[in-house]
């Protein structure tokens, strides 16, 4: 299967071995983030650096003036790599290694636009604000969103593009000094805490017959069991059904999918006209479409109607990988598309690259035609050797 690595800019600028050294793994593309969110990053190889820490969600090129002048809402600028436009270096040189570059498209996943633009964000249903969520309801939110997919994604020498956070955000985050595993959160727990009750998003739940505020005082009793006890184990939609009520639960799912599905479908259609025939659109997802964060929820019949195909989280056991491509088997065989099978190769992040050949061989028979690999600018020497050692095996 075709397999890519994803990388920084950052990883590959100053770094005259670090093509070589990417090609060497025997991957064929590389995912190169041209738009990212805020992180601190270990770069175990780099000659001049080892730790780079992006303060804020920013584009890696310099941003289009003339699309942006005006705008409340347009792209930060980075200050953490040298040069002026570190994804074209990072991609010039990557190509020049002979790897295809797609680019890596990080959407609504923003913390400093939530700071400097606080109605922007999620409000869960007790009034707190998630600056790390841009409420994707919002017309001035969706706008930005679907024009900085179309410029990030396109970026000279690119053959497509991966669309991350391309839907909802909630609650879970990881954050700097995270306080928040005290009370474990299921499925159900998750839903209510990420719901959202911003002025457009009570406006919609309008739009299907709900009070919004009679909404927000269920979901707060519904969760008064969740605080006072060890926490929701429910799983799945029926879960939420079961916490929130069946009626409630699908009246504010029918608004969410609505929302969710406009941004994918405006967003895949920003990049095409932008970026014309031949040009390769992925989104990162989650099979049930009630579920937030990085790996949007999507309808899997939709999206393979709407997108050339997804990225899948599928590090884990056999039953979370079958959980995860099992929804897609059908829509795959009609549609066709990509489903790429997304790995974390970083041992010290969870990952399991000793077991990469098996799980990529068991991702495949569940009907897998590409691989990911996260993240060969962050893994160890040891974990890369297991990554290069299963891409030999497998052929």
């Amino acid at each position: 299967m075709k397999a890519s690595a994803f990388v920084y800019p950052w990883d590959v600028v100053g770094d005259p071995g670090a093509p070589a050294r990417l090609a060497g793994l025997g991957v064929q593309q590389v995912t190169l983030a041209s738009a990212y969110h805020s992180t601190r990053a270990l770069t175990p190889r780099h000659p001049g650096h080892r730790i780079v820490t992006a303060e804020h969600a920013a584009v890696l090129y310099p941003p289009d003036e003339a699309r942006w002048k005006g705008r409340g809402l347009r792209p930060y600028e980075q200050s953490w790599v040298a040069g002026r436009d570190p994804y074209a270096e990072a991609a010039g040189a990557l190509a020049s290694a002979g790897l295809q570059v797609h680019s890596w498209v990080v959407l609504a996943h923003n913390s400093r636009m939530g700071a400097e633009h606080p109605e922007t964000s999620v409000v869960n249903a007790y009034g707190d604000r998630y600056p790390w969520a841009p409420c994707i309801a919002r017309p001035d939110v969706h706008a930005y969103l679907v024009d900085l997919a179309a410029e990030a994604a396109v970026r000279p020498g690119a053959y497509g593009t991966e669309l991350e956070s391309c839907g909802w955000y909630g609650f879970a985050h990881l954050h700097a000094h995270d306080k928040t595993a005290g009370v474990g959160l299921g499925d159900a727990a998750q839903y209510l805490m990420s719901l959202c009750f911003c002025p457009d998003c009570r406006a919609g739940y309008a739009t299907t017959g709900l009070d919004p505020d009679a909404l927000a005082a269920v979901v707060r009793r519904a969760l008064e069991p969740v605080w006072a006890g060890p926490g929701s184990g429910a799983a799945g939609w029926e879960g939420v059904r079961a916490l929130l009520g069946a009626d409630l639960a699908d009246a504010t799912r029918q608004w969410r999918d609505q929302v969710a599905r406009g941004l994918q479908e405006a967003a895949v259609a920003a990049v095409r006209r932008e970026a014309g025939e031949g040009f390769q659109v992925l989104l990162h997802a989650d099979p049930a479409s009630y579920r937030t964060g990085a790996n949007a929820g999507v309808d899997p019949g939709r999206i393979l109607a709407t997108a050339d195909g997804v990225v899948l989280p599928c590090s884990g056991g056999d039953a979370a990988r079958e959980a995860v491509l099992g929804p897609f088997a059908e829509p795959s065989a009609r549609h066709g598309g990509v489903l790429a099978a997304n790995f974390s190769v970083v041992g010290g992040m969870g990952g399991s690259p000793a077991t990469l050949a098996r799980d990529a061989a068991h991702a495949r028979d569940l009907g897998a035609t590409e691989i990911r690999l996260y993240h060969a600018g962050l893994a160890s020497g040891p974990d890369l050797d297991a990554v290069r050692e299963a891409l030999t095996a497998s052929g």
